[in-house]
């Protein structure tokens, strides 16, 4: 394989294209002279690094697959009837919705392209790009997302500002063409400011093959500030991907994550949250389905660095045909964190003979005065719970649907948009009817 520094003239190009700011292209080329020696970040149990992740597409770095109108029209719904609730849609790198209230607006509410952003606000951008949760020469994936990241979203609460009505972003990715779908969403929630956002990663089309994905979630949540983010991942058979979603955790601030991974490709996968101001709280909630050949692996992470920080981890997979799922649950008490809570809980569930499961718990204390636990398992449906429900009239599918629905229900009742947990529910029933 050749090596990615290879491409240092593609990459100047395409920050030039993108008129970025001299700090973004100076990081981008910093990353891309570190990525080769790099290593892989280590997600136990799970062997990917001879995954087709590196598929960096030189058209795409010259700008050369700008989508017509015509192709975003037949390829996603019509938006401009929706109601006056913060929204943005891209498909790829295209931005083909925006919308925010002129009264979020007039607070001081940012919700638009990474790229807008790097324009009109490059000083919020470049204080907390990669530079807080995420840092760029971390590890090869992330090194990686630095240098050709090619599509991303701003979002910026102000201080005390408290949104009512959802944030919600739509990411289609094009799977009729080769290019690199590499995507960064960065949110600051500055302090006392309180919301939830909602994203969807979705992909259109098949065609292409050996695609690559990488994708970087950072959420700073500064002192007092609560977030809730949700996610409901839908990406194509066709597409390897790595995504990393962190938390940046200060004072007394929380973090609420619940997320469906339903993806059919192949997914490596690091939910993190660091609790790095005393009182810190982060909840993360998961559900997963692997089905067919396909391949998870999901490491989530919560490491408590201040006193009195909270972390809880509930994480629950569905496995079907000849899937592979792997739950590695990370609990990290450092030293000085007195008072803190590290709890993770982790099943699987497999629906076939030749379903493969892991359900890794991992804790790590380094600290005295503390409270921490764990609780995984690995196992198939109850026949006793089937034979009760069969018992009162439904058929064997029926049984399972309803018993599954129940195993992933906890993750389900925490998404705060109800149209939401509904979609979810018709998304993980039509994984399990495939």
């Amino acid at each position: 394989m050749a090596k990615l520094q290879d491409y240092l003239e593609q990459v100047n190009v395409f920050s030039a294209l993108k008129e970025e700011p001299e700090w973004m292209l100076e990081l981008r080329q910093a990353a891309l002279a570190k990525v080769d020696e790099l290593a892989f970040p280590k997600i136990e149990r799970v062997r990917y690094e001879r995954w087709p992740l590196f598929n960096i597409d030189e058209q795409a770095l010259a700008g050369e697959y700008a989508l017509s109108e015509e192709e975003v029209a037949g390829a996603v719904p019509a938006f401009d009837t929706m109601d006056n609730h913060p929204t943005l849609v891209q498909f790829d790198d295209t931005t083909i919705f925006e919308q925010l209230p002129q009264e979020l607006i007039d607070k001081g509410v940012i919700f638009t392209d990474l790229f807008t952003a790097m324009k009109e606000v490059p000083e919020l951008v470049n204080q907390y790009y990669m530079t807080k949760a995420v840092p760029m020469d971390e590890d090869k994936m992330t090194a990686a997302h630095a240098a050709f990241m090619n599509s991303g979203m701003f979002l910026y609460v102000p201080k005390n500002v408290v949104i009512e009505e959802p944030l919600e972003a739509i990411f289609y990715h094009n799977g009729n063409s080769q290019a690199h779908f590499f995507k960064h969403i960065l949110i600051v929630a500055d302090e006392h400011s309180e919301f939830s956002y909602l994203e969807r990663f979705q992909t259109k089309g098949d065609q292409a093959k050996k695609l690559s994905g990488n994708i970087v979630v950072e959420v700073i949540a500064k002192a007092g500030a609560k977030v809730k983010f949700s996610a409901i991942d839908q990406l194509g058979v066709n597409i390897t991907t790595y995504m990393n979603r962190r938390g940046y955790v200060l004072r007394d601030a929380m973090v609420d994550w619940a997320i469906g991974v339903m993806n059919d490709g192949d997914v490596v996968a690091d939910f993190d949250s660091d609790l790095v101001g005393e009182g810190a709280h982060s909840e993360v909630k998961a559900v997963a389905i692997s089905a067919g050949r396909q391949t998870q692996g999901i490491d989530t992470r919560v490491t408590n660095k201040a006193p009195h920080s909270i972390g809880h981890i509930l994480q629950h997979g569905v496995i079907r045909e000849r899937g592979v799922l792997t739950f590695n649950g990370i609990g990290h008490i450092l030293k000085g964190a007195k008072g803190a809570d590290a709890q993770q809980e982790s099943r699987v569930l497999m629906l076939s003979d030749q379903a493969r499961g892991d359900a890794n718990p991992i804790l790590l204390i380094d600290e005295h005065e503390v409270t921490a636990g764990h609780a995984a398992s690995v196992g198939r449906v109850d026949p006793e719970e089937m034979y009760y429900l069969m018992s009162r009239g439904l058929r064997k599918e029926e049984a399972e649907r309803l018993v599954i629905r129940g195993f992933l229900g906890s993750v389900l009742t925490a998404i705060p948009v109800k149209e939401v947990q509904q979609e979810l529910v018709a998304v993980i029933e039509g994984k399990l009817l495939a």
